[in-house]
């Protein structure tokens, strides 16, 4: 018998504990709970808590009983049905990251990301294939919470059908002398074979050292509530424990001990002019074609994510403009990112971007990216060595989800000469309409170019990826760089249109 089955095994056998002896428990539990949630929230700590289980086995019961256990102005709680027709235009997962429990505060999700999957496997919408990428999806995404500082317990509430049955029926007998079920709690019974199967799958591949499963019966009212009440007291401690103790330092890395990686920017070629009146002539015949190919893409429901990245003066703003000029005004959103907000900076990094996923068929612009993880927040010690280094393998999930989807990814990498950004600085120094564009914060980067130059080399040999590509634009000539953006962008929106 495998650890998994013992556990199973474990939520089949019902327990029974009197009202006396729950009562008498629970006294000595609901305050270390409310204490523990207060030292989180003094933590800035975020959990996640999800509730899942078989119909019947007691779930808003649990439900009811934490929001009562826990101070609701700290704790969220969402249950989800089917996806909404904002949802179902964004990957599966956005969803789950928009309702994600801000620092300080607890989650508490009814199946979570599970539900859908339960959904969608017993239906026959998702065939084993399918379901296997999600499981894989799943594990990686609790994974990222809680090695980014948010534990996910999940509790899992078992019956056997024999306990389902006399279940269902003692609550239809509550509601109605005749115990007449409902279509729905017959059709709960019919099914519940193959929902044991899916969730026997399920189960056992999102068992992990990271996020383990809590599996109890359900039946005994007393039982599972005091299970899971000592459960989460044992679970908090820990995590607060944890928190209170001396941090770990993590070892200092030194950049050039790093696994070297094959250089590419010195492989771009900054020679080469353009003159204005061809360059005019190839944008306009280029902005038309962009503008039929976005139109086509907006009515097949093909979104896009364009990510601009490059040296500061690379030109990232003109190449920007020069695209939405293109564009219909109502289908795309240019998002400039800078220093995280407040709000921001109470969730995982990666949720401001999240939040900006385009709908099927939109189009969002950003001038740079979650990329600052590893390049600015990595250069300038923002993001511990330990950190920066994981975001490479979340930086490519993310963006797999995306392409996933079927959103177009094309991420451009701007790249001049040292010398060339001098001479555009003091350019900018010079013209009165563009000295806002220079900072104290420009020449400071420059002062670090060494390293910022190391850290896009990782950054290029690390999430450059068969679905999200990175492109190397040669930008010392504005022209050509401009020129050479809108071809990729028309080359992959005409490749995408084919396979639509």
């Amino acid at each position: 018998m495998t650890e998994f089955d013992c556990l199973l095994a474990s939520g089949r056998k019902k327990h029974k504990i009197s009202k006396a002896d729950y009562q008498s428990a629970m006294e000595t539990l609901r305050g270390p709970l409310l204490d523990l949630q207060q030292q989180l929230e003094e933590a800035d700590k975020a959990v996640l808590i999800i509730l899942a289980g078989v119909d019947g086995s007691g779930k808003g019961d649990i439900l009811t009983l934490l929001n009562e256990w826990f101070d609701p102005r700290y704790m969220y709680t969402h249950a989800y049905g089917n996806p909404t027709g904002e949802e179902s235009q964004r990957p599966r997962h956005w969803r789950y990251w928009m309702n994600m429990p801000v620092r300080g505060h607890l989650g508490l999700e009814v199946f979570g990301w599970y539900g859908q999957l339960f959904s969608d496997c017993l239906s026959g919408r998702m065939i084993p294939q399918q379901r296997d990428v999600e499981l894989a999806h799943i594990n990686r995404l609790e994974k990222t919470l809680v090695e980014n500082g948010m534990p996910v317990i999940k509790i899992w509430l078992h019956l056997t059908q024999k306990q389902q049955t006399k279940k269902i029926r003692k609550l239809a007998s509550k509601r109605d002398e005749t115990a007449t079920l409902t279509d729905s709690e017959k059709r709960h019974l019919k099914q519940y074979p193959d929902f044991i199967k899916v969730a026997e799958t399920i189960l056992q591949a999102t068992q992990t050292e990271q996020a383990d499963w809590l599996i109890l019966n359900g039946y005994d009212a007393n039982y599972r509530r005091l299970s899971i009440a000592r459960h989460l007291v044992n679970r908090l401690s820990a995590i607060v424990s944890d928190q209170k103790s001396i941090p770990r330092q993590e070892p200092e890395i030194p950049l050039t001990t790093l696994a070297p990686v094959s250089p590419r920017l010195a492989s771009v070629d900054l020679t080469g002019g353009l003159d204005k009146k061809t360059y005019l002539l190839r944008l306009n015949q280029q902005q038309h074609t962009l503008a039929q190919l976005t139109n086509q893409a907006r009515h097949k429901g093909i979104g896009a994510i364009l990510v601009f990245e490059g040296w500061d003066a690379a030109g990232k703003g003109g190449a920007i403009r020069r695209l939405t000029a293109a564009l219909d005004a109502r289908n795309y959103r240019v998002i400039p990112i800078a220093a995280p907000t407040v709000e921001e900076k109470a969730h995982h990094y990666l949720w401001r971007f999240w939040r900006q996923v385009p709908g099927n068929g939109q189009i969002s612009l950003f001038d740079r990216s979650w990329y600052g993880r590893v390049l600015v927040e990595r250069v300038e010690g923002l993001a511990q060595p330990v950190e920066w280094l994981r975001a490479y393998s979340e930086i490519n999930e993310f963006e797999q989800e995306l392409t996933g989807h079927g959103i177009l990814v094309l991420k451009f990498w701007l790249h001049i000469s040292k010398e060339e950004q001098l001479r555009r600085f003091a350019k900018r120094e010079n013209t009165h309409y563009k000295r806002y564009k220079i900072t104290a914060d420009d020449y400071r980067n420059r002062s670090r170019w060494d390293a910022y130059e190391q850290a896009v080399e990782a950054m290029l040999a690390r999430t450059d990826t068969a679905t999200a590509p990175w492109h190397l634009i040669a930008a010392e000539n504005k022209y050509i760089a401009r020129i050479q953006i809108f071809e990729r962008v028309i080359t992959a929106y005409q490749d995408r249109l084919l396979r639509a």
